[in-house]
C-alpha cells in the first residue's frame, strides 16, 4: 500500500498532494471564470472559511479547490512532498505539530 502525503491548504484543511494537478493565482479573469464554472457544475470546494482566496487548486478529479494560502507557498509545499524527503517536507512548513497550534 502506497503512503499518501497530506499538505495543508490552510485553516486546518488538508489535501492529498498527489491529487493536485495545478496551483493557480486567482487574480485573472480566466481564473474567475474557472471558479464560476466549477461552482455552476458543483465541483467547487471552498476551504477559505471566509478569508480571501489566494490560491486555486485543480485536482485530478476535476474539482476546483479554493485556499487562503498563497499560490507560491502552496507550490513549495507540493514540490517538497514530490521530493519525498521528510526533511524537505518539514522545511516547507509541513510539520503537522506546528500547524495544529
Amino acid at each position: 500500500m502506497q503512503k499518501e502525503t497530506l499538505i495543508s491548504i490552510g485553516n486546518g484543511n488538508f489535501v492529498i498532494a498527489s491529487r493536485v494537478v495545478a496551483i493557480l493565482n486567482p487574480a485573472s479573469s480566466p481564473m474567475r471564470r474557472l471558479r464560476e464554472d466549477a461552482k455552476n457544475d458543483s465541483r467547487l470546494i471552498d476551504a477559505t472559511q471566509g478569508k480571501k482566496t489566494r490560491a486555486i487548486l485543480v485536482l485530478d478529479s476535476n474539482h476546483v479547490l479554493l485556499s487562503s494560502v498563497a499560490a507560491e507557498t502552496m507550490s513549495k509545499r507540493v514540490f517538497a512532498t514530490k521530493q519525498s524527503s521528510p526533511a524537505s517536507v518539514a522545511a516547507a512548513g509541513q510539520n503537522f505539530s506546528e500547524q495544529a497550534e
